[in-house]
């Protein structure tokens, strides 16, 4: 396997299985959406992983901070480069030792590491704490080419992406390239589905509205938004 197909393994489930997890997400709007106690999240940092991610931590919050007077535009630019530059990519597998595992922004900057859903992830946290409107950011699954030939195959990925306005084409937070690009200049990747705090939607297109929750299986989302409101984030 190349280097740039292992880059783009995330060790998750397949995406049938993912659809499942996430079809009662517009139940969970609040954590995602709250303020962060910046004290409690470095309490409960440090008290799993000790003293070593504090100056990440801080550095996390000053990206935080300085955000909030930001544009949108240079909040999506800092929070972006933050997380590339700050995590290294490793699978769940070598990261948390399971196949597929959602970490919390707290639990990455401990570790240190993650995979794309956790670049992703918390980016999306992160954003959110800037005073990014929710509407304007969607998790989404991809298919990534793992090369440039006709017929390359493709890997499952996650991208964070934001849309200026319902009508715009959004643009593209990736952990495999530094710079932001709109949509139409990432034909490697081939989008499945999306999602946010509001629903899941069926493609990308930012006007559409969320599918309407329901009351199946509650998994690895609501895992997460438990695990982040205990560390600190309301």
């Amino acid at each position: 396997m190349s280097g740039v197909a292992r880059r783009r393994m995330t060790g998750m489930a397949s995406l049938h299985g993912v659809l499942a997890v996430l079809c009662c997400l517009a139940l969970l709007v609040g954590v995602a959406n709250g303020a962060a106690d910046f004290d409690r999240l470095l309490s409960s940092l440090t008290q799993r992983w000790g003293n070593a991610p504090t100056a990440k931590f801080n550095a996390w919050r000053s990206v935080v901070q300085a955000g909030m007077a930001a544009s949108d535009s240079e909040r999506i630019k800092r929070v972006n480069g933050f997380f590339n530059q700050q995590l290294q990519f490793a699978d769940d597998t070598v990261v948390w030792s399971q196949p597929d595992y959602w970490a919390t922004p707290m639990e990455s900057i401990g570790r240190g590491s993650g995979d794309c859903e956790d670049f992703s992830i918390a980016k999306y946290f992160t954003l959110l704490q800037t005073g990014v409107a929710p509407e304007k950011l969607r998790l989404i699954y991809v298919r990534a080419k793992t090369g440039s030939a006709e017929g390359a195959p493709t890997q499952a990925h996650m991208v964070l992406a934001y849309y200026a306005q319902p009508d715009a084409e959004p643009l593209i937070m990736d952990n495999l390239i530094p710079d932001i690009r709109p949509a139409s200049r990432r034909p490697d990747l081939v989008p499945v589905f999306s999602f946010n705090s509001a629903g899941v939607f069926a493609g990308i297109a930012g006007g559409e509205s969320a599918a309407a929750g329901g009351t199946g299986r509650l998994s690895r989302w609501e895992d997460l938004l438990r695990r982040a409101k205990a560390e600190g984030f309301e």
